[in-house]
C-alpha cells in the first residue's frame, strides 16, 4: 500500500510515491492499495500524536508496498507493519507511544481508523479500519481517523480470503 498525504504547501517524491504534506486542521491521506483508493480524515484534534506518527510515516515512505496482513470478515482490515508478520512496526518517537483515548470517539461502525496495539500505550506503525462496530474496542485503541472516500473498497478487501490465521491469502498492498 503507498500512502500519500493530500494538499497543497509541500510536494516530495520517493521512488514509488508522490507525498504531498499539509499542516491543515484536518488533512486527509490517500492509501492507493491493489484494490484502490480509500481517503481517510485524521483526527488531529483528539489525536495529535498518533496523527503526526502516521502522517510522518507516510511521508517518509514508511507505508509504501506494505501489506494488509491480517483480514477478519466484519470485524476489521489490518495493516502498517512493514515485516508483514503482525509483529513489526516503529513509532516516529522511537519506542512504543501512549494512547490518546477520548471518551466521545467510539468505534460505531464500518470505516473508523484505529491503532492496532498489544494492550496499553503500546503504539507503533499498526493500524486498522473497522469493518462493523466494534465497542468492546472502545478505551482500548485510540481512534486517529475514518474512512472519508473509497468505504467500497475497504468493505471489498474485507471480503478476501484468509487462511486459518486470518492472513490474506494474496498480498494486498
Amino acid at each position: 500500500m503507498e500512502l500519500a498525504l493530500q494538499a497543497a504547501e509541500q510536494r516530495l517524491s520517493a521512488a514509488n510515491s508522490k507525498v504531498v504534506v499539509t499542516a491543515a486542521e484536518a488533512p486527509y491521506v490517500t492509501l492507493e492499495t491493489s484494490m484502490g483508493k480509500v481517503t481517510v480524515e485524521l483526527y488531529w484534534k483528539h489525536a495529535p500524536q498518533t496523527c503526526q506518527n502516521f502522517a510522518s510515516l507516510a511521508q517518509r515512505g514508511y507505508y509504501d508496498s506494505t501489506k494488509f496482513h491480517r483480514v477478519i470478515p466484519g470485524f476489521m482490515v489490518q495493516g502498517g507493519d512493514p515485516t508483514g508478520t503482525g509483529k513489526g512496526g516503529e513509532s516516529i518517537y522511537g519506542a512504543k507511544f501512549a494512547d490518546e483515548i477520548h471518551r466521545e470517539l467510539k468505534h460505531t461502525g464500518a470505516g473508523i481508523l484505529s491503532m492496532a496495539n498489544a494492550g496499553p500505550d503500546s503504539n507503533g506503525s499498526q493500524f486498522f479500519i473497522t469493518l462493523a462496530p466494534t465497542p468492546w474496542l472502545d478505551g482500548k485503541h485510540t481512534i486517529f481517523g475514518r474512512i472519508a472516500t473509497g468505504m467500497q473498497v475497504v468493505k471489498r478487501l474485507g471480503q478476501i480470503p484468509t487462511d486459518s490465521n486470518d492472513r490474506p491469502n494474496e498480498d494486498v498492498r
